[in-house]
C-alpha cells in the first residue's frame, strides 16, 4: 500500500514533511524497537507509554512515516491525526483489505466464560461441516486441532487483528469465532470488524483498576452489540443482572437469542444434576427438549453450553449434531481441569469474585460428603484492588481451608496484596499465608486427604508468574502434577 492511498482513505488533521507520497508502506509498527524499513509508525499515547517519544527511533529503523496526534520535530513525514488508537484500526482494516468483510465473525465478550464459548462455537461449526478459525486469551489457531500461536492480549492489537483476519482469509476459511475484551473495544482494537454476530455470557466485577465504575465496564462490553445490524444476530444470557441493559442497546433489527437456567429463553436448561464425571440436564430449544449429559463440571459449564446451543440456533445449524458434540467435549485447558485424582486437584483461571464463586460451588458439587474443599488463590498485581477482599470472603464462606498466596504480583508487593485479601475475612486465625505459590501447593498437599477436592486458582493456562523484576516459568498444572503424583 502506497502512503498516497493511505491519505486519500484515512482521516487526517494536517500532513507534514509529506513530499513523497508514491512511497510504499509494507508494515504497519507501534513499537519502535520492532520497526522494519518502509513500516508505518503509529504512536499510540497509552498510560504508561506515550509512543511520540519513540517517533525518533522508529524512523531511525526505516519506518516512512508517522502518524501522530501532535506535529513532532522530527524532520521526517507525519500524519497528524486527533487519535491514533483509532487512526491504528482504521489503518490496518486498510492495509489488509479489510478482511472481515469477506468472514462470518462472531464476537464473545463478558467477564468469565468467553474462552470455553469460544472453543465451543468453533468445535460447532466443525461438527456441522464448517470450518471455523479462533482468536483468544490462550492464542489463535485456524481448526480445533491446530497448535495455538501466541497472542499478547485476549483481543489483538488491531494491526496484529487484522493480520490474522487476512491469513484466515488466505486459507479459505469463512468463519471465524474470537472474544472480545472490554479494553479491546475501549482501545478500538476491533474498531472496523464487521461482526455478524455477538455473545454475552455475563457481566461481573472485574478490570475497575481500568474502567472505574461498573456502568463504565458495561458500556464498553455493550459497544459490541451496538454495532450490529440487520441481518446479525445477538446470544444473550437472560439470567445475567445486565441481560435487560444489553437488550435495549440492541437494533430491533437484530435477531436476539436468550438462553438460561432461570429466566424464561430460548433456550433454557432444566433438571440440573452434577457428579464427579459431569453435569447433566434436559435442554429445551424453543419448545423441543434435548437430553444433554456433559463431560464438563459446574453451573458455569452449563451457562457456556448453553451460550454455544444457543449460537448454533442463530446459525440455524443442527441442533442434535451440536449437542452430541458437547458432550463429547471435556472442556479447555486451565478451565476447572482436574489435573490429579485421590485427591482431586482442579486448576482453573478464576481470578475474580464471581468466578471464585463460580468454581468453588461447582468444586463443592463433586466433593464427596466426607471430604473437605481445599482452595488457593491470590490476586494480580496492578488490577483492581477493591476484588481481593470480596474474593478473600467468597474463599472463607465456601471452601473449608483456604491458602492464600502469590498471583501475577507485578510491580506490587506481594504482602500487600495478601494484607488486602485477608481483609475480607471474618477471621484469619486458620488461613493459611504462603506468598510462594509453589510452597503453597506443597501446603495443599500436605493437608489433603483421598476424598479432599483441592482447587488451585487464578491463573488456570498461564505457564508464567509476572514479578517486579521478571517473569518466570511457573504452571499450576505442572507443580500440582510434580507435588500431588511426583511427576516431573
Amino acid at each position: 500500500m502506497r502512503i498516497r492511498t493511505l491519505i486519500d482513505n484515512i482521516s487526517y488533521i494536517e500532513l507534514v514533511n509529506m513530499d513523497d507520497v508514491s512511497e510504499e508502506i509494507r508494515g504497519i509498527s507501534y513499537n519502535s524497537k520492532k520497526t522494519k524499513p518502509n513500516d508505518i509508525f503509529i504512536c499510540l499515547t497509552g498510560e504508561h507509554v506515550d509512543g511520540h517519544e519513540y517517533a525518533e527511533e522508529a524512523i531511525a529503523n526505516g519506518a516512512c512515516v508517522c502518524v501522530v496526534e501532535r506535529r513532532l520535530n522530527l524532520d521526517a513525514p507525519q500524519i497528524v491525526v486527533s487519535d491514533t488508537s483509532e487512526a491504528i484500526a482504521q489503518i490496518a482494516d486498510l492495509f489488509y483489505a479489510s478482511p472481515s468483510k469477506k468472514l462470518n465473525v462472531i464476537g464473545v465478550t463478558g467477564t468469565n466464560g468467553k474462552t470455553t464459548v469460544t472453543h465451543l462455537i468453533q468445535k460447532i461449526y466443525e461438527a456441522n461441516g464448517e470450518e471455523c478459525a479462533l482468536i483468544g486469551t490462550l492464542g489463535h489457531k485456524f481448526f480445533s486441532d491446530d497448535s495455538y500461536h501466541d497472542a499478547k492480549h485476549t483481543t489483538p492489537q488491531a494491526p496484529e487483528l487484522q493480520r490474522v483476519l487476512y491469513d484466515v482469509n488466505e486459507k479459505c476459511i469463512k468463519n471465524v469465532v474470537m472474544e472480545v475484551s472490554s479494553h479491546a473495544l475501549v482501545q478500538h482494537r476491533v474498531d472496523y470488524c464487521d461482526f455478524n454476530g455477538a455473545v454475552f455470557t455475563n457481566l461481573t466485577q472485574d478490570h475497575l483498576d481500568f474502567h472505574i465504575t461498573m456502568n463504565n465496564y458495561f458500556k464498553a462490553k455493550s459497544l459490541l452489540f451496538e454495532n450490529l445490524v440487520a441481518g446479525d444476530f445477538a446470544v444473550i444470557n437472560a439470567d445475567d443482572d445486565y441481560a435487560a441493559r444489553f437488550m435495549e442497546v440492541i437494533s430491533p433489527t437484530v435477531n436476539l437469542i436468550t438462553y438460561g437456567v432461570k429466566m424464561p429463553a430460548d433456550v433454557k436448561a432444566k433438571d440440573v444434576l452434577f457428579n464427579h464425571n459431569g453435569a447433566s440436564f434436559t435442554c429445551i430449544v424453543k419448545g423441543s427438549e434435548y437430553k444433554v449429559n456433559l463431560r464438563m463440571n459446574g453451573m458455569f459449564s452449563v451457562y457456556n453450553v448453553l451460550a454455544a446451543i444457543a449460537t448454533a440456533v442463530a446459525l440455524n445449524l443442527d441442533i442434535e449434531k451440536s449437542i452430541k458434540t458437547l458432550e463429547s467435549l471435556g472442556g479447555v485447558a486451565g478451565r476447572f481441569e482436574i489435573v490429579v485424582n485421590k485427591p482431586t486437584v482442579i486448576v482453573d483461571y478464576a481470578h475474580t469474585p464471581d468466578g471464585l464463586e463460580n468454581v468453588l460451588k461447582a468444586a463443592r458439587d463433586i466433593k464427596p460428603a466426607n471430604g473437605k474443599l481445599i482452595c488457593i488463590f491470590g490476586c494480580g498485581g496492578d488490577r483492581d484492588a477493591t476484588k481481593r477482599p470480596k474474593m478473600g470472603q467468597i474463599a472463607e464462606e465456601l471452601a473449608d481451608k483456604v491458602i492464600v498466596t502469590s498471583d501475577n504480583p507485578r510491580s506490587e508487593d506481594p504482602q500487600q496484596i495478601i494484607t488486602d485479601i485477608l481483609a475480607g475475612f471474618k477471621s484469619v486465625n486458620d488461613v493459611i499465608v504462603e506468598p510462594d505459590r509453589e510452597l503453597a501447593i506443597k501446603e495443599a498437599h500436605k493437608l489433603a486427604k483421598p476424598d479432599d477436592v483441592v482447587l488451585v486458582a487464578g491463573k488456570g493456562h498461564e505457564d508464567y508468574q509476572i514479578l517486579a523484576n521478571e517473569t518466570i516459568h511457573f504452571d499450576d498444572r505442572e507443580e500440582v502434577r510434580k507435588i500431588f503424583s511426583g511427576e516431573e
